[in-house]
């Protein structure tokens, strides 16, 4: 092999041995979730939730209405919701949709209250 055969091979076995995929807490999460690993994967979710991501918080909606990691609960389920659907996320809009349609108004109101509490506190405390 000649002498500049050679630097280029390892010039680029440096470079290709450097360009490792890095895989952020979203997808780590949806791996989590996509595996069945619930706990795991709502512990991924909720910090990103928590900063205003609305896949997230549609993710942690979707969670919560189907008792996955988390006991059920329409009334959670709304609020993040809501606060998804606030954000523009269609996915958010259309939980909303399912999930009101087995709520009772006292229920209602109580997601609506979260949700605005929610909000308020910049999405720290949301889960309270």
């Amino acid at each position: 092999m000649q002498k500049s055969a050679l630097i280029g091979t390892i010039v680029a076995a440096l470079f290709l041995g450097s360009a490792t995929a890095v895989a952020g807490p979203w997808e780590d999460g949806m791996v989590a979730y996509n595996r069945g690993d619930y706990v795991p994967a709502i512990r991924l979710f909720r910090p990103l939730a928590e900063a205003g991501n609305p896949k997230a918080q549609t993710q942690i909606g979707t969670m919560y209405r189907r008792g996955e990691g988390v006991t059920s609960s329409s009334t959670r389920a709304f609020m993040w919701f809501s606060v998804a659907a606030k954000r523009g996320d269609a996915k958010a809009k259309a939980g909303l949709r399912d999930v009101s349609r087995k709520m009772t108004p006292a229920e209602m109101s109580q997601a609506r209250q979260m949700a605005l509490a929610c909000e308020a506190s910049n999405y720290r405390y949301c889960e309270y």
